[in-house]
């Protein structure tokens, strides 16, 4: 995981941000975006750092504790689910990740995203195909940013309780399509969003 940023810092360019979201693919519950600024990507503090999607939930609230400890900057931008459909996810979620990175507190030499391109970003850039998995930078923003969006479902689930927020985090699931069915969107589903679109035309 450490040859990009490795190559970075050996070249003197330092420091470096890691951008990532989480619930890009969901129907319900916002969009979060977060970019992670590390003094050392390689200190053995974060020796446990991973994709989010690769670690138990157990496991991510325990590094996501540690990156705030050992963190340069963390910055979070959360999208609710009316502006990911008035805007688009894509557009929302390119929107985000400059807001993430112009939020931080250090003027990052360099920006690592996970996947895509950020477009009039303003810092030099580089898109890493699943740099979630290979960019220390970027794996702490996916904790970072899938934690947050954890915490955010699981508290739409007492607000909402007949949806399951808490267990599929807004994501298409039987269990979900089958609330759904039943009882309806409410405020937080994309209406963008084709199955929920669908119930709300029927």
């Amino acid at each position: 995981m450490k040859v990009i940023e490795q190559l970075l810092i050996n070249a003197g360019i330092s420091p470096i941000a890691g951008v990532d979201e989480a619930g890009r693919g969901a129907c319900a519950g916002p969009l979060v975006i977060a970019s992670v600024v590390l003094h050392d990507p390689f200190t053995p503090q974060l020796a446990a750092v991973r994709d989010s999607k690769e670690l138990s939930e157990k496991s991510r609230e325990e590094i996501f504790e540690t990156i705030q400890q050992v963190a340069t900057s963390i910055s979070v931008v959360i999208v609710p689910a009316a502006e990911v459909d008035a805007r688009g996810v894509h557009a929302a979620n390119l929107d985000g990740m400059r807001r993430a990175v112009n939020g931080l507190d250090v003027t990052p030499a360099y920006v690592l995203t996970d996947g895509y391109a950020i477009e009039g970003l303003g810092f030099p850039n580089l898109a890493v195909w699943k740099g979630d998995q290979v960019v220390v930078s970027i794996s702490a923003a996916s904790i970072i940013a899938k934690v947050t969006r954890d915490r955010i479902m699981r508290e739409l689930d007492t607000e909402f309780p007949h949806y399951g927020f808490a267990g599929h985090k807004g994501y298409i699931t039987a269990a979900h399509t089958k609330a759904l069915s039943e009882y309806g969107p409410c405020n937080q589903h994309r209406q963008s969003f084709s199955n929920v679109a669908a119930l709300i035309h029927k």
